[in-house]
């Protein structure tokens, strides 16, 4: 819903308010802070942004005032936005047959791809990767960890000198299978004392 220049002033003053002081302010302090003539219209404001799914407040009870989760959400998406971590998502588009184009009015969040302080990116050197459609020149994004599934693509240190991009399979008698997605490529078979998995595969980027 629609928020008037007024409301959206009153949720403004709350977030700043709750911001600086770690608690919500009362109804005179809204009214002060405001300019506004009376309770009463401190009252219908905060009604209407209840009912429109902003706000949450216990009943009968001072200073309870709380943003709700949409609120917060709809912050969060802001932020993102201004901040180049998102941008809209209209839809899906076939690779296949055509679908209707129906535009969604979403935004996609690249914070939950990068959002881990532990994910970095690589850009790709080769095409040992080329039939899991990473190609020369891609970039891919890496979320850091040493543990993973079997066939699972991962950034892997070969005798603590060489990292490649590979699908991992554990062997028996201990051995690690680096398989290469390229049918023209044997896949390198090493100790697994002599393999450390430094990351797997989150998202490839590629720009045209």
């Amino acid at each position: 819903m629609a928020l008037t220049r007024r409301q959206k002033e009153v949720l403004e003053f709350l977030a700043e308010f709750i911001e600086k002081n770690q608690y919500s302010p009362s109804y005179e302090e809204i009214a002060e802070g405001l300019s506004l003539s009376s309770l009463a219209t401190v009252h219908k404001h905060v009604s209407s942004l209840e009912s429109k799914g902003y706000l949450r407040r216990a009943f009968n009870q001072s200073r309870s005032l709380e943003f709700s989760p949409r609120y917060q959400a709809e912050v969060e998406k802001r932020k993102a936005s201004e901040t180049g971590l998102a941008v809209p998502l209209m839809g899906k588009i076939a690779a296949g047959m055509p679908v209707e184009a129906v535009a969604q009015g979403e935004v996609l969040q690249f914070k939950d791809f990068a959002g881990n302080a532990g994910t970095y990116a690589l850009e790709v050197r080769g095409e040992s990767m080329i039939e899991d459609h990473i190609c020369d020149g891609d970039f891919v994004l890496i979320e850091k960890t040493e543990s993973v599934r079997d066939g699972e693509i991962v950034v892997a240190l070969v005798d603590g000198m060489e990292t490649t991009l590979k699908r991992l399979y554990r062997e028996p008698q201990g051995v690690i299978r680096l398989q290469p997605a390229n049918s023209s490529m044997e896949p390198i078979r090493v100790p697994a004392q002599d393999v450390a998995v430094q990351g797997r595969l989150i998202a490839v980027l590629r720009k045209y």
